[in-house]
């Protein structure tokens, strides 16, 4: 999770056994015994975006969120197995950075986003209408998509220029799961792929502190944000209350 992250998380015990290490210290023991994550920049492209769907403008870039639910990203990255290559598709909230919704296809088809749409859309209330963004890919401009998310009263945004910065935060939980939870090794075969992404994703949600979350989880600030009395409409300024206290 990377050595700031470690530090904190490891801090309280250290303590208890009387152990004092600042962070620079704790980085250089960690590099002294090779325990420092070596990144890769070599990446397959899953975005195909050449297609005659109709396409949606950015929605996403002028938000500001104040509570979960609020805005949803979305991205698929792929998985290597000895068997083939997988695709996990993954929707993000934007407030607590949980992954909420999530499935592992075989293929690039869009029945994967569905279903891990289908399951992020399980847990909202019905008053709770996200604003969906992703890329301009096939998967998420296809009937079978956008009539899921517009029959359910979501609006829908996507990235304008096919640039990844449009869609950092989803990209980022890519890399997060790939580099930070071991996604991005080849694995022997795909049942053994698809228990490690469900283990990475809990993990990730439960166990991982983010630096924008003032080192707290992404669950912890799910549930926590889920308190909130209201908060307002991205897209129309109209306050609505989410639940009670």
């Amino acid at each position: 999770m990377g050595c700031r992250k470690l530090h904190h998380e490891l801090s309280a015990d250290m303590l208890k056994l009387g152990v004092f290490i600042g962070r620079d210290r704790f980085f250089e023991l960690l590099k002294r015994n090779d325990l420092l994550i070596k990144r890769r920049r070599k990446y397959t492209r899953t975005t195909d975006s050449n297609h005659p769907f109709r396409k949606y403008p950015n929605l996403f870039k002028d938000m500001e969120w104040e509570c979960p639910n609020q805005a949803w990203v979305s991205d698929i990255t792929y998985i290597n197995s000895r068997e083939g290559t997988l695709y996990l598709s993954l929707i993000t909230d934007a407030y607590s950075r949980k992954i909420v919704g999530y499935e592992v296809n075989d293929t690039l088809e869009s029945v994967g986003c569905v279903k891990a749409l289908k399951r992020a859309m399980k847990q909202l209330s019905p008053r709770e209408r996200p604003l969906h963004h992703s890329d301009r890919g096939i998967q998420y401009c296809s009937h079978s998509y956008t009539s899921l998310l517009l029959d359910r009263g979501l609006s829908i945004s996507m990235t304008e220029d096919n640039h990844c910065y449009e869609n950092a935060m989803a990209e980022r939980v890519n890399g997060i799961l790939k580099h930070e939870y071991a996604l991005k090794e080849k694995f022997p075969n795909k049942q053994f792929a698809r228990k490690a992404c469900k283990q990475a994703i809990d993990l990730y949600n439960t166990g991982r502190p983010h630096l924008a979350l003032n080192m707290r989880y992404p669950e912890q600030v799910h549930q926590e944000g889920k308190k909130t009395i209201a908060y307002p409409n991205s897209l129309t300024g109209v306050r609505e209350v989410m639940c009670q206290l």
